[in-house]
């Protein structure tokens, strides 16, 4: 399966289910649309590299190259523990800004995690 395959298939996981129904109901569903984000460790690489979110996103990185690595964020706000091939790390983002994010056992890994405000539904 490609990266692009699995990352889809992940993410509608994610969305899957009686949680993701719970999620779902429980949102506008401009929110619901916005609920998940996945980004994919593979070939010392985070696919994508730059993402752009709402505020109460939750990204989740799962790493499938055959090695280990870990997810921090350069301003320390978020790190996972190591993560094996097939592991996954989740972090609900909730205040706008950009978050530069590393692999701390290959440093030169990099990516960009940019969360803008929820926008408000005008009233009918």
């Amino acid at each position: 399966m490609g990266t692009n395959l699995a990352t889809m298939a992940f993410v509608a996981a994610l969305l899957g289910g009686a949680a993701g129904a719970g999620l779902a109901a429980a949102l506008p569903s401009s929110a619901a649309e916005q609920a998940a984000a996945a980004v994919a460790i593979d070939n010392f690489t985070f696919n994508p590299q730059r993402i752009t979110v709402k505020a109460g996103t939750t990204v989740t990185w799962t790493n499938n190259d055959d090695i280990p690595h870990a997810v921090a964020a350069s301003d320390r706000s978020f790190k996972s523990k190591v993560l094996d091939a097939g592991d996954s790390y989740a972090f609900t983002f909730v205040t706008p800004g950009n978050y530069q994010y590393f692999c701390s056992l290959h440093p030169h890994m990099t990516g960009t995690i940019v969360v803008e405000a929820e926008s408000k539904e005008r009233p009918r």
